[in-house]
C-alpha cells in the first residue's frame, strides 16, 4: 500500500486522499480532509483505537468532527458574536441557530489540506482561511505535523494571522480503547481542580467552579459512568509547557496518556452515536467513543475572565498535543 492514494470524493468530485504513517508500534491512517485521523492501530491490540469511517459520506453529515482537526475557534461561541478592538463581529449560527460551533458551518473540518511534507511517520499539512471566513478577521495560514512516534499521536500546530483574531484548535477524535462500543466503564484520571459548568446551549456559565464533590471530579482515576460530560476542565489560566494532563484506561488494560501545552481539556462522552457504521463494519452506538479535546476555553472571546485566545500579528501561535498509548502485557 502506497503511503498516499485517494480515499474517496466529496460530492463535487474532489478528491480526499490517505496517507499512511507508520512508528515504532503505531500505525495511522490521516485524510486530507479536515487533517482527520480516520483510523489508529497499536500493535498487539486488534481493534482500532478511534472511530472512523471507510467513507467520506458520514464525515459529511452525522459524522462531521469525527477525528478531525476542528477551528478556527474549536467549542462554542455564545450568540455567535463577539467584540474585539471595539468591533463587533457576527459569526456563523451553525448550532441551534444561535451560536458557533467549532468554527462554523464550514470550520477547518470540512476543508481540504496541502500535504507540505511526508514521512514514514509523519505528515505536514497546511491550510489558508481568508479574512472574513465564517465572520472571523484575519487572513491566517495554519501547519499541523501530525506523527506517530514512541508510541505516540502528535500533534505540532502553528499558525499566523495578520489581523487579530480568536484562535483555538482542537483535535476532535473519538477513542475507543476496549472493543466492546461503550466508554462509560473505561477508568480517567483529569489534573484539573476546576471545571466550567454550561446552560441549556452547552455555553459556559461564566463560573469556573471546583470539580470537588462533584461528578467532575477526576483527580483520581475513576470510572466514567453516565453522568453525560460536555464540559471543559480546567487545566491552566494559560498555554504550558508539554506536560501530562489525563489517562485514560481501558478495561483490557490499553491505556492513553494525554499531554498538551494547552489549558483546557473539553472532555465529551459521544452520547450522541447512533446508526452509523464504522471501520469495523459494527455501527457506533450512544458512548461508542470519548473524545479529549485539548484546546483553549470555550466562549473565551465573550468571557474576559477566561485564558486569553486572542491571535494577533506578528505572534506565531504554537500548541501540542500527544496521546501517548500503551498495552497490557501480553
Amino acid at each position: 500500500m502506497t503511503a498516499i492514494e485517494i480515499f474517496d470524493h466529496l460530492p463535487d468530485g474532489r478528491a480526499v486522499r490517505a496517507i499512511r504513517l507508520r512508528g515504532p508500534r503505531l500505525a495511522a491512517t490521516i485524510l486530507t480532509l479536515g487533517a482527520t485521523v480516520q483510523d489508529l492501530r497499536l500493535d498487539g491490540v486488534a481493534h482500532p483505537l478511534v472511530l472512523g469511517y471507510p467513507a467520506i459520506a458520514p464525515y459529511l453529515g452525522p459524522g462531521r468532527y469525527v477525528g478531525a482537526l476542528v477551528g478556527r475557534f474549536a467549542n462554542r461561541i455564545a450568540g455567535a458574536r463577539f467584540t474585539l478592538d471595539g468591533r463587533e463581529y457576527p459569526l456563523d449560527r451553525n448550532e441551534f441557530g444561535r451560536q458557533m460551533l467549532h468554527g462554523g458551518s464550514d470550520g477547518i473540518h470540512q476543508h481540504l489540506w496541502q500535504v507540505t511534507d511526508l514521512a514514514a511517520d509523519r505528515v505536514t499539512m497546511v491550510l489558508d482561511l481568508p479574512d472574513g471566513h465564517m465572520g472571523f478577521p484575519g487572513n491566517v495560514v495554519i501547519r499541523v505535523t501530525i506523527s506517530v512516534a514512541d508510541a505516540a499521536l502528535s500533534f505540532e500546530m502553528q499558525a499566523q494571522s495578520d489581523a487579530a483574531t480568536p484562535f483555538n484548535l482542537a483535535h476532535h477524535g473519538y477513542f475507543a480503547l476496549d472493543a466492546g462500543g461503550d466508554i462509560r466503564d473505561q477508568h480517567l484520571q483529569i489534573a484539573a481542580d476546576h471545571y466550567l459548568p454550561i446552560d441549556g446551549n452547552l455555553i459556559p456559565t461564566g463560573q469556573i467552579a471546583p470539580v470537588a464533590g462533584t461528578d467532575f471530579d477526576f483527580r483520581k482515576t475513576r470510572r466514567i459512568g453516565s453522568t453525560g460530560y460536555d464540559h471543559n476542565f480546567c487545566l491552566s489560566s494559560a498555554r504550558q509547557p508539554l506536560r501530562p494532563v489525563a489517562r485514560l484506561v481501558g478495561q483490557d488494560g490499553v491505556a492513553m496518556l494525554v499531554e498538551t501545552t494547552e489549558c483546557g481539556i473539553q472532555v465529551y462522552d459521544g452520547r450522541h452515536f447512533s446508526g452509523v457504521a464504522g471501520l469495523t463494519g459494527v455501527e457506533y452506538g450512544p458512548y461508542a467513543g470519548i473524545a479529549l479535546e485539548t484546546q483553549g476555553w470555550p466562549d473565551a472571546p465573550n468571557q474576559p475572565a477566561f485564558p486569553d485566545c486572542i491571535l494577533r500579528p506578528g505572534q506565531d501561535w504554537r500548541s501540542q498535543t500527544r496521546y501517548v498509548f500503551s498495552a497490557p502485557p501480553a
